[in-house]
């Protein structure tokens, strides 16, 4: 893997062209509305938004949600599609951990989709989230399974190839998370690096703040 970052702003324009990326994206909003109820009165948090696939889909459901990203590029097209659909409870702040930004605000509700596994510091990204959540509050992850290093057709700006749940539910625990749980959410079949057809698996794993 090479820790460069990787350019998601001259990505950006094209991110959305992609059916599988959207599929996926949609894939995850669906496991996250069976899992957590949404209601007018929650306030969301959707760390690493890029685009708003994931935004977008989960705004008609609550009262207000605030995507962060450190891309400038993918804020910019998220909020094109705020502008054009006129929806106003969305918000959203370029956020860089490298530069040593941190997490503001409170929230009922953290989300992040397929983005964990491009932040190299996990542990203490985890105890954001867990910082920024109210009493009670729910953080809801989705990333890979172990993937070998074969999911990115290269690893620039990938720190972890997939995630071992153990793992990951070890780490939300130690963050300070109760009743930590995981499932499938969405599977993705698309070419390796060799060429040949494999299917990802992308896991769900939720765990609640105490009240």
């Amino acid at each position: 893997m090479t820790h460069e970052k990787r350019n998601f702003d001259a990505e950006a324009s094209a991110w959305d062209a992609n059916p599988g990326r959207v599929k996926v994206a949609a894939d995850i909003a669906r496991a996250i509305r069976e899992y957590v109820i949404l209601s007018r009165d929650m306030d969301v948090l959707d760390f690493g938004c890029g685009t708003g696939l994931l935004t977008m889909a989960l705004q008609p459901f609550v009262r207000s949600i605030h995507g962060v990203d450190s891309s400038r590029g993918m804020l910019d097209v998220l909020q094109k599609k705020v502008r054009k659909q006129g929806t106003a409870n969305v918000t959203s702040r370029l956020i860089d951990l490298d530069e040593g930004d941190i997490l503001t605000g409170c929230y009922d509700l953290v989300v992040s989709s397929m983005t964990l596994h491009h932040v190299k510091e996990t542990g203490a990204l985890l105890k954001q989230f867990y910082r920024v959540l109210r009493p009670a509050g729910i953080l809801c992850i989705a990333d890979l399974d172990p993937d070998d290093g074969r999911f990115h057709s290269g690893n620039t700006g990938v720190f972890h190839f997939g995630f071992n749940r153990k793992d990951l539910h070890l780490a939300l625990t130690d963050a300070g998370f109760t009743r930590v749980r995981d499932r499938e959410a969405a599977r993705i079949e698309k070419p390796d690096e060799d060429g040949k057809n494999r299917v990802f698996t992308v896991f769900l794993m939720t765990g609640g703040k105490e009240r």
